[in-house]
């Protein structure tokens, strides 16, 4: 018989009140001490999580496979997967939950890393690497950012999360020595990425990203084609309008505003943009949106 999953939300924020919980962080002591040290098998639809382990053990389950832990180590959960954990009663280090739509690239989509996001992971970090170092130290800084709400939170936590789990992502492959180096195409796709998230609020051809790479815009296309199942103008639209919902739902601007923040002088054509992409004007999808998360329960 098939055992019932809950499927819970944020942790302590309140969307309804608040246009920056996309992001919570706590310390595991705080949250499974409530819970006689266990976390019961459950499951988050829209939220990555990040478990960071700097002192005592456990065990962490990913669907059916129970994995120990042991410090200093990284876990990262993907949604939708079904989890759970326990600890023992020395356990300290920190769980951070993340809005998916927040952490810049899809769990799923068609890169190595997006790869990396969909699939649970038990990463142990070695004090002694300076990769690994940079992650803890990145972690822990999320932790100070998020207690003390000061200027810049919002972008810092996101430079921060991204960073870190880029980090965390380098050092897991570089310890499974059966994962096969990166190809030509894949460094190329990291170096569109990059320029894509660099430049994309300034409206460059295609030709300019073509240019950058040092290849020809058929061959771009050709890559971003094998790679990722679109063109290159197709990820740059999506880069928009991600940034777009992004901003819509998390910020207090205008509609108008928020297409100018992304580069649209005529606000017209950014709602022109924005239908053609969604079937939504951004007004209706932001006010849609809202609403859905207000009757989420976090």
């Amino acid at each position: 018989m098939n055992r019932h999953i809950p499927i819970y939300q944020l942790y302590g924020e309140d969307p309804g009140k608040r246009h920056d919980f996309w992001l919570h962080c706590e310390t595991i002591r705080s949250r499974s001490s409530r819970h006689q040290w266990e976390i019961r098998l459950h499951r988050h639809e829209a939220f990555f999580q990040i478990l960071y382990i700097e002192a005592g053990s456990g065990d962490a389950t990913f669907g059916s496979e129970t994995h120990p832990i042991r410090p200093p180590a990284i876990v990262a959960v993907p949604p939708g997967l079904t989890h759970g954990f326990r600890f023992s009663r020395d356990i300290e280090g920190l769980v951070i939950t993340i809005l998916s739509s927040h952490l810049g690239h899809q769990p799923g989509e068609r890169s190595r890393f997006g790869e990396w996001l969909a699939t649970p992971h038990l990463t142990p970090l070695d004090p002694l690497n300076a990769d690994a170092a940079y992650v803890v130290q990145t972690l822990k800084r999320i932790g100070e950012e998020f207690d003390h709400r000061n200027n810049g939170r919002n972008e810092l936590l996101a430079s921060y999360v991204k960073l870190a789990l880029r980090l965390t992502a380098r050092i897991s492959h570089a310890d499974n020595l059966n994962h096969a180096p990166a190809n030509e195409s894949e460094r190329r796709m990291d170096m569109l990425n990059g320029l894509i998230q660099q430049h994309f609020r300034s409206h460059k051809p295609i030709s300019f990203y073509a240019g950058e790479l040092g290849i020809s815009l058929t061959h771009l296309n050709r890559i971003v084609r094998s790679m990722a199942g679109c063109t290159a103008h197709d990820l740059l639209t999506a880069k928009l309008i991600e940034e777009s919902k992004r901003e819509l739902v998390f910020s207090l601007a205008s509609v108008q505003e928020v297409g100018h923040r992304l580069g649209f002088a005529d606000p017209a054509y950014f709602s022109r943009f924005f239908v053609k992409q969604t079937g939504e004007t951004p007004r209706a999808w932001r006010l849609r949106e809202i609403r859905s998360l207000d009757k989420a329960t976090f």
